[in-house]
């Protein structure tokens, strides 16, 4: 079993926590962290870019001058895609870039990206995260404790509006829950921040 340190919001260690090897100790798959991110950018594609083929393009039924006589090349159409204001050639259509990945792949992505994390030491595990009221700078002074002076993922086990609004207006801090963590947020910022309630939970379900 991996050991790792708990610290209280004033930045003390106040208690060891065990961690599974199989979740925060695994051997880091580039390539299902690679699939993951992939997936996850496609997904985020909206697919809404469109342009006019010459098929859709209002105009060219007639010869646009007659075919000899005039010294420029023959033209049958004005909407060709060599023409100016013509159609587009293979022209992009709304579409959808979403593609799925399996399970098995989906999982060993997820428990290299915080093996990853767990190895580089920029994993944080805080006993409790709790604030009597919305106050960012009251947050960062919690960041400041815990010695987070760049980006970080804060992960909660369940939703407090409280710790989401006081973290919001920090634009290198992101929130989120147990069950909406992603392999791309976990590589985009520099530090990971749990509770101690939430690696639990994470334990449980990928163990």
């Amino acid at each position: 079993m991996l050991k790792a340190d708990v610290y209280n919001i004033k930045g003390e260690v106040v208690d060891t926590m065990s961690l599974n090897e199989d979740v925060f100790g695994v051997e880091v798959s580039e390539s299902a962290i690679h699939s993951a991110v992939v997936q996850y950018l496609a997904n985020a594609r909206q697919g809404t870019q469109s342009a006019k083929t010459r098929a859709e393009v209002v105009g060219g039924k007639a010869k646009p001058f007659r075919q000899k006589g005039t010294g420029r090349a023959r033209q049958g159409s004005s909407v060709g895609p060599h023409q100016i204001g013509g159609g587009v050639a293979f022209a992009p259509k709304p579409r959808s870039y979403r593609f799925s990945l399996n399970k098995k792949q989906k999982r060993l992505a997820l428990k290299s990206a915080l093996s990853q994390k767990f190895g580089s030491g920029s994993f944080i595990i805080l006993d409790s995260l709790k604030m009597d009221e919305v106050k960012t700078k009251k947050f960062v002074e919690i960041l400041n404790n815990i010695k987070v002076d760049t980006s970080c993922l804060v992960v909660l086990a369940k939703k407090d509006d409280v710790i989401v609004k006081s973290a919001r207006n920090l634009p290198n801090v992101a929130t989120a829950l147990t069950n909406t963590i992603n392999v791309y947020d976990i590589l985009k910022y520099d530090k990971f921040v749990v509770t101690k309630e939430a690696v639990e939970k994470i334990q449980e379900v990928y163990a």
